[in-house]
């Protein structure tokens, strides 16, 4: 069979390059907007367009490393019952030799910001060595893989808050790790529950009843060290604690009720409630913080 034959449309190949870099995923870089919200200046059209441009940088880097893990797993993912379908390479939508060129052309665009905002992409190249060093090593690190997931989401804030050169509060980067904890300790338990120890090999350290008393630990402390945050920073956020305990609430019933939870972003927004308290929120803070932001 000649090569003529395996030939991809070019309109399929965008559309895989699309799904490549994994957009709907850029939903978790949100986390980089939190030190724009908490430091109540996101009616600076300033600040606002330095955590935008952050945000926008994030969603560059998280691409690249969607893009590098999938080239080291192309072998795994054709084997996978689900993946072999939906992932660009291992469909063969997407050639490697395309791939790898899109990966350089988003290191590139980071390293042309780095002139623009270096402290910013400072944070982001820290994120790229550890992703790099979680497809290759760490991610077949039993609980080591569980918090380098989550240190890329205090990662994100950390990001934000270097856009405005705000301090973040130590409650914010311990309430975000919780939180992170909390989804990564979920999307291992779904694989586990899902796809067994077939998913991936590290699934053979965990079990099932481990990986939830890990979510419930992490759980806690996320509303636990968010309410501690709130009543020492920002009094007035008292009204969002009830919309987090129902956001967690709500997410672990989707995980066990609908068999969401391997990809937080798709129980997002597959799920009306959980998206609506996730606006909510965001209502709920701005209300909060609205006449702060107004006299800065």
């Amino acid at each position: 069979m000649d090569d003529t034959t395996l030939a991809v449309p070019p309109l399929r190949q965008v559309r895989g390059l699309v799904k490549l870099v994994r957009p709907k995923q850029w939903a978790k870089n949100g986390f980089v907007l939190a030190p724009l919200v908490f430091a109540g200046e996101f009616l600076d059209p300033a600040s606002t367009s330095s955590a935008l441009l952050a945000f926008a940088l994030f969603c560059v880097g998280s691409s690249a490393t969607y893009i590098v893990n999938d080239l080291s797993d192309i072998d795994g993912d054709r084997r996978h019952p689900r993946k072999r379908y939906e992932r660009p390479l291992a469909s063969g939508q997407v050639k490697p030799g395309m791939a790898f060129g899109l990966l350089i052309a988003l290191y590139a665009v980071l390293a042309a910001c780095w002139f623009i905002v270096p402290s910013v992409v400072s944070v982001i190249g820290i994120y790229l060595v550890l992703n790099i060093a979680y497809t290759f090593v760490l991610k077949h690190q039993p609980v080591i893989d569980i918090f380098t997931i989550a240190i890329g989401f205090v990662l994100r804030v950390y990001a934000g808050a270097m856009a405005l050169a705000v301090p973040v509060s130590g409650w914010m980067f311990v309430t975000t790790l919780c939180l992170a904890l909390y989804l990564a300790a979920v999307k291992r338990r779904q694989e586990l529950s899902q796809s067994g120890d077939q998913a991936r090999k590290v699934l053979g350290s965990y079990s099932v009843a481990l990986v939830d008393r890990y979510a419930e630990m992490s759980a806690t402390g996320a509303l636990v060290f968010y309410s501690m945050f709130v009543m020492s920073a920002r009094p007035e956020l008292v009204v969002t604690v009830p919309l987090v305990l129902f956001g967690l609430f709500r997410y672990w019933y989707v995980v066990e009720t609908m068999d969401g939870g391997e990809s937080p972003t798709d129980a997002l927004f597959s799920d009306w409630q959980l998206l609506l308290t996730v606006v909510l929120w965001v209502a709920a803070c701005g209300w909060a913080l609205w006449p702060e932001a107004v006299l800065v």
